[in-house]
């Protein structure tokens, strides 16, 4: 009987999702010639040419196209086994994973520490990124799992709801603005410090203020929300950022709640990601951000 190893499959089967031998070692952590090696082997095993790289693309051979049915089959039916095995630590390979700045300042730290407990020999490869970039990303196939705020011009297989994050206005209390209800005019006395252009935050905020053509607001955008927190913290102007990120902040004194009455629209967050291919881990990764979501919303009203 031929000796064809399961990494083997899954470098067969990531080659022909991904079309490229490159994307397939970013998907694998490995190294592009490795994976050639390990098509060629299974070319050599099975007896027949599987695929043909041409210009940059890649074209499974019709065996390579039957084949590709049954590599499926014996990566769920692995997969199948590792979960009725009932250990967890059983599971192995790198979890490319794609998260928003604000998951970053919230509760990111909490589920890392659950999925490093429940899944201890599966590696995260993390990317931050702008919600916009990451749905680009899952339907690239660049990411198993993005944590990201909607809404999302592209659907996918699995999206787990992770909840909103309410937003709110604060101020640091040397500013001596938190106790009044405000208007705009008293809010443009100051810088109003705010999330990166086009995100959903920022665009409201522009039609917002857009409503008021005759008071001027210097509007000052940043990548970086934890620039933008930082700014706030120190007085250089006032923000509306979402409540779980100034939390402590505002328990503590460093921040002070604004009576602006009002906000943009809170962020619904999910966990999406390709139910239909991916292994079962990225699902009970989903399932490990909504727990932790869904912690961290209840501390802020228990």
């Amino acid at each position: 009987m031929a000796q064809i190893s399961f990494k083997q499959l899954q470098a067969f089967v990531a080659v022909a999702d991904l079309a490229s031998f490159r994307r397939a070692a970013d998907k694998l952590n490995t190294t592009q010639p490795n994976i050639s090696s390990r098509i060629s082997s299974l070319e050599t095993q099975v007896g027949h040419r599987l695929m043909a790289r041409d210009a940059g693309s890649v074209r499974l051979s019709p065996m390579g196209e039957k084949l590709l049915i049954e590599a499926r089959s014996v990566l769920r039916a692995m997969d199948g086994f590792l979960l009725a095995a009932e250990d967890d630590s059983l599971f192995d390979g790198t979890l490319r994973i794609g998260v928003t700045e604000m998951i970053v300042h919230t509760w990111l730290g909490a589920f890392f520490k659950a999925l490093k407990a429940r899944f201890p020999n599966i590696d995260v490869d993390l990317t931050v990124d702008l919600s916009m970039n990451l749905s680009d990303a899952i339907s690239e196939q660049r990411l198993d799992l993005a944590l990201q705020n909607g809404p999302f011009l592209r659907t996918t297989t699995g999206n787990t709801d992770l909840g909103p994050l309410p937003m709110m206005w604060v101020g640091a209390p040397s500013l001596n603005i938190g106790t009044k209800v405000l208007s705009l005019r008293d809010l443009a006395q100051h810088p109003v410090l705010t999330h990166a252009r086009g995100t959903i935050p920022y665009e409201q905020m522009q039609d917002h203020f857009a409503a008021f053509p005759d008071i001027s607001v210097r509007h000052v955008s940043s990548s970086n929300l934890a620039a933008c927190h930082q700014m706030t913290r120190d007085g250089l102007g006032v923000a509306c950022l979402p409540e779980a990120m100034v939390r402590e902040d505002l328990a503590n004194g460093i921040l002070m709640p604004l009576r602006y009455l009002w906000v943009p629209d809170a962020l619904q967050f999910f966990a999406r990601f390709d139910a239909d291919t991916c292994p079962s881990f990225v699902r009970a990764a989903a399932d490990l951000a909504q727990i932790e979501a869904q912690k961290h919303a209840d501390a802020a009203t228990g």
